[in-house]
């Protein structure tokens, strides 16, 4: 079946010194427990896991540690028994040698693992074909599986390929970068479960076949893969396919060429094609975690280098410090120490030895100055082309490199530097020994990191036109709903008929249920307004003590000036509708009881006339304090309008006491008869109710003035503790208001001594 394949080549690529006979004298060795284990919360592409545990805890071989946070994410394990030293920053194996969290382990030695089982008991069937894609899929996940062989993609997510179709399974098995035989010694001593877990790849991705690709340069791993295939007996539609030995034909794309002739496109992924690339150690992984349940704790790691007097392949729990591994195959410290993780070409040296090793971390080589001199000086570019030849993705990696050098990013972006696979062939064979690579990698974070801003400044953006589009929403929403109340209330009051005098009585009990209802209804408001007042001082008070919130205390400050106007407009129509309906019974009794309504000069026609200029006399003045304190430019006509209803106070007052004296006068003239007395006595009775009536009315103006000079106190002094702008006009407004209330009470004690004297004569 091989040879009905056929292959391809791809642009591009080197030849380097392989430099892998010498880890692969031995078979693979078990790694002896470490004193500690660190085992990084960010071991793959995606969000990080977030840590199931704390220190102190007991903790089993396989338990979960640590969950999956979000959708491109793997939980974590324990890879062995013990107890948790720390969860806390740890240096974790990267070239900025930066710190992350991590889960630290005191190994107990005594290997108790959790109970677990295969996929298979766990839902009680037999055979594969019984289980569902998404069963297994989501088993991968739950045990913990990445892509061993690359950046450690999540498996899981690489297999939810959604609506595309998959026709052809390739498992990854060149391993082209020198020095690494970590797959090659699994496929030697593995095979067969690297071929199983191709067959549980094949069930769930719904692949009519697979083709393992694999190195010339390992014979013996074919041979080992084919041998499984003959005992698996059955067919199974899985070819190994033996591909040239040129660098980098481990790359996926670079596969994927030979193999198929297909080439994945700029910003695509390899199902686009109909394609799924896994990893051979990524399949063995899986079919672990099938079979018997284990998740991904340990991995197949290759230490080599002539630094290293035992080279070999070990498996290693993930988490081993680097310096325990190094002891194992007896590392002798050079006087330039290196210890790269990974091989010469993608590989980059480590910034210490104590680091841990993670489920990507497939070689540490520790090479001698002889063996791998440094290339600490760059040179000038010579514009040679060397690069451009070897680059496997048919980039111009010069270009790439003087956009990325003079930080023309976009420019390095428009050239594609994200097809970029940073296999460092370029640098390889650049004679002028211009770390090309890193160029690229810190062009593409540069990228990121400004995609990222701009992502954060477009969602704050949106945010920001959002919260304005409903705060005019929300007015046009009030305004609209203010209109409509004013037109219905204008309506209501057209349609009001007109009440004959006759009919008087028995209708004036309706005007006092509706101002009722007026009444509660603006009560409800009113305490509304108030409650929604204390929420917003709340939020104003947290949102100046948080730094974070400072952009919101502006929109806090206007809506509490917003809700501080509203209650004072509600006090307002509180108050007129409590009057309303204090004087609807009044002037109800009076329609049917005044014997002499008709005339518009009686007393108590006059009466009432001066008492409703009054009223209208103190709305006015209390409109024109409410223009002062504001500053509005309403207040010269507020006050001739004022000056206009005194004069109308004035004159209603003195054609009342006039009438009242032509009342006492016309019941003097006649003498000596019963009548006349019984009427000057009536009068003089009349003149002590008003007078009483006058004194308990300001009484009531006084207490009630009392109260606005408290409430305008107790917003001064919200002011002043809050340092707002408003102070001077609101100590302004108190002088005005403590000033009304002096010259209430000085009518209230002239009124007294007059009223007693008049009681004396009496």
């Amino acid at each position: 079946m091989t040879n009905l394949i056929r292959l391809h080549n791809f642009d591009g690529g080197i030849h380097p010194a392989e430099n892998k006979a010498q880890s692969t004298a031995t078979p693979v060795q078990q790694a002896c427990l470490p004193a500690e284990l660190v085992l990084p919360l960010h071991q793959h592409i995606g969000a990080a896991a977030k840590p199931l545990v704390k220190a102190g805890d007991q903790v089993l071989k396989g338990q979960l540690i640590a969950a999956a946070d979000g959708f491109v994410s793997v939980p974590l394990h324990a890879p062995t028994s013990g107890t948790i030293a720390a969860v806390e920053p740890r240096a974790v194996p990267h070239a900025s040698g930066l710190q992350e969290d991590c889960i630290v382990i005191i190994p107990d030695g005594a290997e108790r693992w959790i109970e677990h089982q295969s996929l298979y008991q766990q839902l009680g069937l037999e055979h594969l074909n019984d289980i569902s894609p998404r069963q297994l899929t989501e088993h991968i996940r739950q045990c913990g599986i990445a892509g061993m062989g690359g950046a450690g993609f999540p498996t899981a997510v690489k297999l939810s390929t959604g609506q595309r179709e998959i026709h052809t399974l390739i498992l990854n098995g060149a391993e082209c970068e020198p020095y690494i035989t970590a797959d090659d010694m699994l496929m030697r001593e593995r095979a067969s479960e690297v071929i199983q877990g191709a067959q549980i790849l094949l069930h769930i991705v719904g692949a009519k076949g697979c083709m393992i690709g694999v190195e010339d340069n390992k014979p013996q791993a074919i041979a080992a893969l084919n041998t499984a295939l003959v005992e698996l007996g059955e067919e199974h539609h899985i070819d190994v396919v033996t591909i040239p030995t040129k660098y980098p034909s481990g790359g996926e794309k670079q596969l994927i060429k030979i193999l198929t002739g297909e080439e994945v496109p700029a910003g695509g992924i390899p199902a686009d094609l109909g394609l799924v690339c896994q990893n051979v150690g990524t399949a063995a992984a899986i079919y672990r975690a099938v079979a018997f349940g284990e998740p991904l704790i340990s991995r197949i790691t290759t230490l080599t280098g002539d630094a290293m007097q035992q080279p070999g392949n070990w498996e290693v729990l993930i988490g081993t410090p680097v310096s325990h591994l190094l002891q194992l195959a007896g590392y002798q410290p050079q006087k330039r120490e290196r210890v790269i993780m990974g091989g010469p070409m993608m590989g980059f040296a480590l910034p210490g030895l104590d680091l841990p090793i993670t489920k990507t971390s497939n070689c540490l080589l520790a090479p001698t100055e002889k063996e791998l001199p440094p290339n600490d000086i760059a040179m000038a570019c010579i514009r040679c082309g060397m690069c451009a030849d070897a680059c496997p993705a048919d980039l111009l990696p010069q270009q790439l490199y003087w956009f990325s050098k003079s930080q023309e990013f976009d420019k390095a972006e428009q050239h594609n530097i994200f097809d970029c696979i940073e296999c460092g062939a370029c640098s390889y064979v650049c004679p002028s020994h211009i770390p090309l690579v890193q160029y690229y990698r810190y062009a593409k974070g540069a990228i990121r990191e400004e995609r990222a801003a701009q992502a954060k400044a477009e969602r704050a953006r949106q945010r920001f036109e959002e919260r304005l589009a409903r705060q005019e929403r929300e007015v046009a929403e009030k305004e609209a709903k203010r209109k409509a109340r004013a037109e219905a209330a204008a309506k209501a009051q057209a349609a009001k008929p007109a009440v004959a005098a006759d009919s008087a009585a028995a209708t004036s009990n309706a005007p006092a249920a509706d101002g009722n209802a007026e009444l509660e209804k603006l009560q409800k408001q009113f305490d509304a307004a108030q409650s929604a007042l204390a929420k917003t001082k709340e939020k104003l008070e947290a949102a100046r003590a948080d730094e974070s919130m400072a952009d919101k205390v502006p929109l806090f400050e206007s809506a509490l000036n917003k809700t501080q106007d509203k209650i004072k407009d509600l006090a307002k129509q509180l108050a007129a509708a409590k009057k309303a309906a204090k004087a609807a019974p009044v002037a109800a009794s009076a329609a049917t009881t005044d014997t002499d309504k008709g005339d518009p000069n009686s007393p108590e026609r006059l009466k009432r006339k001066w008492e409703t200029a009054q009223a209208r006399l103190d709305t006015a003045l209390k409109r024109l304090a409410e223009a002062k304190e504001q500053g509005l430019d309403t207040v010269d006509a507020l006050q001739t309008g004022v000056d206009k209803q005194q004069e109308r106070v004035n004159e209603a007052k003195a054609a009342y006491d006039a009438s009242v004296a032509d009342g006492a006068a016309a019941g003097a003239t006649v003498g000596g008869s019963t009548a006349p007395q019984a009427t000057g006595a009536q009068t003089a009775d009349n003149s002590a109710a008003d007078q009483a009536a006058n004194i308990e009315a300001l009484n009531k103006k006084i207490l009630a003035q009392q109260d606005r000079v408290a409430k305008m106190q107790e917003r001064l002094d919200m002011a002043k503790a809050e340092g707002l702008d408003t102070v001077d006009a609101l100590t302004l407004g108190v002088q005005k208001q403590q000033d009304k209330l002096l010259q209430l009470q000085q009518e209230l004690a002239a009124l007294a001594p007059a009223g007693t004297t008049s009681n004396e004569a009496s």
